[in-house]
């Protein structure tokens, strides 16, 4: 083997050597400082020291963790991973691997740190739990906002229809009065006289029938219209039998409205005449029980009658 052959020999094994070296002060590159826990994810620590510095050790089997106490911070007590807390001041000590690792081979505190950090924890805890609670009530209130509001819309959509209707009836009730006042001859198709003992306002419910069978006959006549006038005898106050008028019309209404179904344009406005146009004897029982009545009138235009 010649001289140069020996040579570069000797020069490999000696970057070898030196790169051999090189790995073992990296694997053997140790770090110790004093911080705070930030943040703790399975075998993961990050620990902040310094000026805000972080950093991040890993957990393993061969990690002591202890608790040290007593007058020189002699005492110590071998102590679970658990206790290694966010908010924990600690002393980390670890070795870097050849990835680059930072390997924890021993955490130390002292107990009042950890009872600080457990105190600490569990106001957090607490206050988290409160604002979960609170973030519920307020998406439980909003929620009920909505379906108030959403109500309310549905309300005035319901009131404003309504209001249309009304006015939509109205003015065709209107109309009807407007064309039927206009008109100097008119057929009456059927009559019905329906009466009221003395003070009494309520239909005698022998008269609904009968009033039903009206409404049904009047609804196969081309374009007929209802009159319904309430009468009074003279027994009593002109004011009262005014009223007494008004109420039996109106009731004899409601039953061809509700229970005959005439359509509110087909009725003239229900007319109320007291202890005026009398048809029996106010001297006689008899007489004034003929002028405490209800005539009810199914009416139609001559001109639509061909008559």
């Amino acid at each position: 083997m010649n001289t140069s052959t020996l040579h570069k020999i000797a020069a490999c094994l000696v970057l070898c050597a030196m790169v051999l070296a090189f790995h073992t002060a990296v694997a053997a590159e140790k770090v110790k400082i004093e911080g705070f826990i930030i943040g703790r994810s399975g075998d993961e620590m990050i620990v902040q020291y310094g000026g805000g510095a972080e950093l991040a050790f890993q957990l393993n089997d061969n990690t002591k963790v202890s608790q040290v106490g007593g007058l020189f911070k002699a005492s110590r007590t071998t102590m679970s991973m658990a206790a290694l807390i966010p908010g924990l001041k600690v002393k980390a000590e670890g070795t870097y691997t050849p990835e680059r690792l930072l390997v924890a081979t021993k955490v130390t505190f002292e107990g009042g740190d950890l009872d600080n950090a457990q105190a600490a924890e569990a106001g957090m805890h607490e206050t988290k739990v409160q604002t979960q609670q609170n973030q519920a009530e307020l998406e439980k209130q909003a929620a009920e906002l909505k379906a108030q509001r959403e109500a309310l819309e549905k309300q005035q959509a319901q009131l404003v229809e309504h209001q249309e209707k009304i006015a939509d009836n109205k003015a065709a009730v209107d109309a009807a009065i407007a064309r039927f006042g206009q008109l100097d001859d008119y057929y009456i198709f059927d009559e019905l006289t329906v009466y009221f003992g003395n003070g009494q306002v309520k239909v005698d419910p022998k008269y609904n029938s009968q009033l039903l069978s009206l409404a049904e006959k009047a609804k196969t006549i081309d374009g007929y219209v209802v009159e319904v006038t309430g009468y009074a005898s003279s027994t009593g106050s002109v004011a009262l039998n005014q009223k007494l008028s008004e109420s039996r019309a109106s009731n004899v209404t409601n039953i061809l409205l509700q229970q005959g179904h005439v359509p509110l344009t087909r009725f003239l406005a229900p007319g109320a005449m007291g202890e005026a146009r009398q048809v029996g004897n106010e001297k006689s029982a008899e007489g004034q029980a003929e002028n405490r009545r209800v005539v009810v009138r199914v009416l139609q235009n001559k001109a639509i009658a061909g008559i």
